[in-house]
């Protein structure tokens, strides 16, 4: 079977400094916001380009945290891409804010940013861009809009770790961003764990507060914060992986390149890349209108899929209130989306047998 991603294989490359690190950190008897906290954030917002990382508890939590430190809340509008995985809304919802919906772009799969103007009200705070699959939103419109009405651009760069738009990453191409470290990720802990970065000082002194119960000071609590810490050892982990993220997505990109070069078949309909720079390929997300027939066909032919993601925001139980909202791009897309594997630790034989079989369907 050739995995969707093959998490052992991938870590198991660094088990004995995994190893060296988790002894350390089991002798010192201090697991949590210590050393391996403080030089992972230094590392990340270094790599990120920006001048302050904060480690939270995961992705999710990033996000939120942010909206709060902002000091969004009930009345507050922020626009966020249909087709997202429903973090992203979620996100605005646990705030008080309302989720504004725009649809995405049929080529891309992210944000159309020629939509999004028309859904900016005098309620209308932030932009909540999300790097879908791995691939940069396109950024120059949403800067422009940015500074037209004054809002905040916030980047769900759960998907984008290393993805570079005009010279600049993924995590600094707004005024903060939320990171994942959910194990499956480009840059992945060995559990939940994620990161805020942004270059706003009073913003990240607020975030580390808020994140500790909002305390920077022990039982002295300036704010109603959270429990939301990235604990020693996901912290340790994630320094060992982070010299190695660039490489490990390249491969992705030479494996892409490969996908888009020879898959030749007229029922599959593949994802338009603008710039290699810009895409990391987190997922290689594919279209089809027999979408299930298809996924069935490969794993007859030991080859795993996963949909990313099959029911829409709009259509969840979750947002009962939107059920009967249209969104046809979105829709379409949910409907039709399969990803085919990919990861840095695939062979040249996985990746031709990938082919070879989608070729023949």
């Amino acid at each position: 079977m050739i995995k969707f991603l093959d998490l052992e294989k991938i870590n198991n490359r660094f088990r004995k400094e995994f190893d060296e690190k988790i002894k350390n950190i089991l002798d010192s008897g201090w697991y949590l916001l210590g050393k391996n906290d403080e030089e992972f954030e230094q590392h990340f917002a270094q790599y990120c380009g920006t001048k302050y990382c904060i480690g939270v508890g995961n992705g999710l939590d990033a996000l939120t945290l942010i909206i709060n430190a902002y000091g969004f809340g009930k009345g507050d509008e922020i626009i966020v891409p249909a087709n997202t995985y429903i973090a992203s809304i979620l996100s605005i919802s646990y705030n008080g804010c309302t989720p504004v919906l725009v649809e995405p772009d049929i080529n891309t799969y992210n944000i159309n940013p020629d939509l999004i103007e028309e859904k900016i009200t005098d309620k209308t705070k932030a932009i909540l861009l999300v790097h879908l699959y791995g691939q940069a939103v396109q950024m120059d419109k949403i800067w422009a809009l940015a500074k037209k009405y004054n809002l905040k651009v916030i980047e769900d760069s759960a998907q984008a770790h290393g993805a570079i738009y005009q010279g600049k990453r993924a995590g600094n191409l707004g005024d903060a961003s939320g990171f994942s470290f959910y194990p499956g990720k480009n840059l992945g802990c060995i559990g939940d764990g994620g990161c805020v970065t942004t270059n706003d000082k009073e913003l990240a002194d607020k975030i580390r507060a808020l994140r500790n119960y909002g305390s920077n000071i022990k039982y002295h609590n300036i704010y109603q914060g959270v429990n939301s810490r990235l604990d020693e050892i996901h912290a340790a982990i994630l320094d060992v992986k982070l010299p190695y993220l660039d490489s490990d997505n390249q491969r992705r990109r030479d494996i892409a390149n490969y996908y888009l070069n020879n898959i030749k078949n007229d029922k599959i309909i593949m994802r338009k890349s603008y710039d290699e720079n810009a895409n990391v390929w987190h997922v290689f997300p594919i279209r089809t209108k027999n979408r299930d027939k298809f996924q069935e066909y490969l794993k007859q032919n030991d080859i795993q899929t996963l949909i990313h993601y099959p029911i829409p925001p709009h259509k969840q139980e979750a947002y009962k209130e939107w059920n009967n909202l249209s969104f046809p791009i979105t829709e379409e897309i949910h409907e039709t989306i399969l990803s085919l594997p990919i990861s840095p630790v695939m062979t040249d034989e996985e990746v031709k047998k990938v082919v070879e079989i989608t070729n023949a369907w």
